[in-house]
């Protein structure tokens, strides 16, 4: 075994496996892996139930130290800067959630993000360690997001996404596009493009596809429905804005706008508005649908 951590990003914690070390305790380990951690900054994450053993229970300091032994532990950013918008709980049981996302909140930890995502929110509200989002939107995005609350059964709801079992209506607010015929599918080839963080249609076989209509015109913007066949990162952004109609208020398409910054009255025009799938478990037919509205 390597002498090194190994660390593995999980949505709700990261994972370490205690590495080969003389250490008497779990603490010892921790404080002296994590050197820009102090050992006073464990005892503190350890006495807020902030590190947890394999099962998902908090460690005490006095923990002994085994090689291998898997431990949980959450990041943690100072002074991290409230995000003042609520999310709301729209169905919850013991095996799925549904929130409704509002505008700029991350879906999962990362980045300056940690405290203030959906996914921290819901597992303090809840008082359930174990959620975990079955997919996500962007952090601009607004709307549905659907949670596994149970371990025993998240393999059910999560092999709906790969197998194209859950239908997903989006609705966008654009410029009006007279000059296509509408509804049309627009498909296209996704891959990483500059900065880092957007997305852009390259050549080669197509890997996205998404049916796009036309649902209510004002003028010289249209509010749009869209109905993703894929996932892929930024899709709808990167689609409607192939098509000439970027969406409102997109700091990233068509053109990255520099040093943006937050600005809550202007959101991204993009809204998750519903979701219908099967449940795997009962077999009943499940309806969701977001209560955000999409102001022109």
């Amino acid at each position: 075994m390597s002498s090194q951590p190994f660390i593995a990003a999980e949505h709700q914690a990261s994972t370490l496996h205690l590495p080969p070390g003389r250490w008497l305790t779990v603490l010892d380990c921790l404080s002296e892996h994590f050197s820009a951690i102090s050992r006073e900054q464990w005892l503190d994450r350890i006495a807020r139930g902030r590190v947890l053993d394999a099962d998902g229970a908090p460690i005490s300091p006095q923990l002994a130290y085994r090689e291998g032994l898997r431990i949980h532990y959450f990041r943690e950013v100072p002074n991290e800067t409230p995000i003042p918008v609520q999310e709301t709980i729209l169905y919850a049981d013991e095996h799925l959630v549904v929130a409704d996302k509002p505008h700029f909140l991350p879906v999962t930890p990362g980045g300056e993000y940690v405290e203030q995502t959906l996914l921290r929110r819901l597992i303090r509200t809840l008082g359930n360690p174990h959620l975990v989002p079955l997919h996500r939107i962007d952090r601009h995005t607004a709307g549905l997001v659907l949670f596994s609350a149970n371990p025993d059964t998240r393999s059910a709801y999560q092999s709906l996404f790969p197998a194209r079992k859950i239908d997903k209506r989006y609705e966008a607010i654009a410029r009006a596009l007279p000059e296509l015929e509408l509804p049309l599918v627009h498909k296209s080839r996704l891959v990483e493009g500059e900065p880092f963080f957007r997305m852009k249609e390259g050549p080669g076989v197509s890997n996205t596809e998404t049916l796009v209509d036309v649902c209510e015109k004002n003028g010289e913007l249209w509010r749009y429905a869209l109905y993703p066949v894929t996932g892929k990162k930024h899709q709808l952004r990167v689609h409607m804005a192939a098509l000439g109609a970027g969406i409102c208020n997109d700091p990233f398409y068509p053109d990255v706008i520099r040093d943006a910054v937050d600005d809550y009255a202007e959101p991204l025009k993009l809204l998750a508005q519903s979701l219908r799938f099967v449940d795997p478990l009962t077999g009943e037919a499940r309806f969701f649908e977001s209560r955000i509205h999409l102001d022109w």
